[in-house]
C-alpha cells in the first residue's frame, strides 16, 4: 500500500557532468540548488544580476548578458540612500554611483563569460506577476521599495510569456549552441498575492514553459521541482518556519532528484565525494593547540591533493586552493 505519490522524472538524461560549467538564473530556488552545486564543487554561477522572479525580467537579463550590454549611469536612481537599477537586485546597490556602475558591469561581464562557457543553464520562474514602471513602460526586475503607485501591476498572459521565452531560447542557442537548458517552476509560494493568485500564477508559468520547450525540445527540458514539493513532499514539515520556502530537508530531497535526473553515474560519485570534502573545508578546528590545527590543515591538504589528482579540472577551485595554502 502506498501512502504518498512520488513524482517520476523519467530516465536519466546525463546532461550534467561534474566538470561542467553551470549557470543558474531566476527565483531564489536557483540560489538553493546553486548552493548545492557549489557545495559539490561544481563550477556554478548563480544569478549574476541577482535574484529574479518573473519571465520577462529573466528573459531581459539573458539578452543583456548575451550582448554584454553594460549599465549606463543615467538608468540608475537613488532610493534608500543607495543607487539602484531596476534590472538588478538590491544586493548590488551602493551609496556611491560609480562604484555601483562598476560593480554591476563586473557582474554583467562575468555572467556573459559564464553563459558563453556553460554546458548547462537552469531557469527557475517564480511568478507571472509583473510590475511595469508607469513612466517608461518597462518591466522591472526589482521595485527597490519605490512607491507602488509608480508601477502598473498585472499578471502576464501565457502568450506574452511564451513569446519572451521563445525569443530567449533562440538567442541562447545561437550564442552557445552546446548549452542545455532546464526550466523549473519555483516551489516557493508568493502568498503576499493571495494563495488563489499564486496558484493561477504558477499554473500560467507551467503552461508557458510547456509551450516554449515544445519549440526547442532538442536542448530544453522541464524539471518538476514545484510538483515534487507540492505532491511528493506535501506536508508543512517540509517548509521553513515561514511556511513559504522549502526547508533544508526539502531542498536536499529535490537536489537528490535533480542529480538522479541529469547527473551521469561517474559524476554522481564525484559529487558525493566532493560534498564530503566541502564539509571538511567548512570545518574549523576548535582546539587552541597549534599542532592540532596544523595537523588538521595538513590532513585536509592531503585529501585535497588526492582529489585534484583524480579530478584535474578542480585544480583552480578557489576553496581547494585555500585549503592548500593553509597547509
Amino acid at each position: 500500500m502506498e501512502f504518498r505519490t512520488t513524482v517520476k522524472t523519467g530516465e536519466n538524461r546525463s546532461w550534467l557532468h561534474h566538470s561542467d560549467n553551470v549557470v543558474l538564473l531566476g527565483s531564489c530556488f536557483s540560489d538553493n540548488i546553486g548552493a548545492k552545486m557549489q557545495g559539490a564543487l561544481i563550477n556554478a554561477t548563480i544569478n549574476p544580476m541577482g535574484t529574479l522572479y518573473n519571465p520577462m525580467s529573466i528573459a531581459g537579463s539573458v539578452q543583456r548578458l548575451i550582448k554584454g550590454e553594460p549599465i549606463a549611469g543615467q538608468t540608475l536612481f537613488m532610493q534608500g540612500g543607495v543607487w539602484n537599477s531596476f534590472d538588478f537586485h538590491s544586493r548590488y546597490s551602493l551609496p556611491d554611483k560609480q562604484a555601483t556602475i562598476d560593480r554591476m558591469n563586473q557582474r554583467i561581464e562575468m555572467g556573459h563569460n559564464a553563459l558563453l562557457q556553460a554546458q548547462l543553464l537552469t531557469v527557475t520562474l517564480g511568478t507571472a506577476m509583473i510590475y511595469r514602471l508607469r513612466s517608461t513602460g518597462e518591466v522591472v526586475a526589482n521595485c527597490h521599495k519605490v512607491p507602488q503607485h509608480e508601477f502598473a501591476r498585472k499578471m502576464a498572459s501565457v502568450p506574452e510569456m511564451v513569446q519572451e521565452l521563445d525569443t530567449m531560447l533562440t538567442a541562447l542557442h545561437t550564442f552557445n549552441p552546446k548549452l542545455h537548458i532546464i526550466f523549473t517552476v519555483s516551489p516557493i509560494r508568493h502568498i503576499a498575492d493571495g494563495l488563489d493568485t499564486n496558484s493561477l500564477s504558477k499554473a500560467s508559468l507551467r503552461v508557458a514553459i510547456h509551450e516554449a520547450i515544445s519549440r526547442h525540445r532538442e536542448y530544453c527540458d522541464y524539471f518538476p521541482a514545484y510538483e515534487i514539493m507540492l505532491d511528493d513532499l506535501r506536508d508543512y514539515r517540509f517548509y521553513a518556519s515561514d511556511m513559504v520556502h522549502p526547508s533544508d530537508v526539502a531542498v536536499e530531497y529535490i537536489w537528490q532528484a535533480f542529480q538522479a535526473t541529469y547527473l551521469d553515474d561517474r559524476s554522481a560519485l564525484a559529487v558525493a565525494r566532493c560534498e564530503r570534502i566541502h564539509k571538511r573545508l567548512q570545518h574549523r578546528p576548535m582546539s587552541a593547540n597549534h599542532e592540532t590545527v596544523e595537523r588538521f590543515n595538513n590532513d585536509t591538504a592531503s585529501v585535497v591533493r588526492n582529489l585534484v589528482k583524480e579530478y584535474p579540472y578542480l585544480a583552480n577551485n578557489p576553496e581547494l586552493q585555500k585549503a592548500l595554502d593553509r597547509s
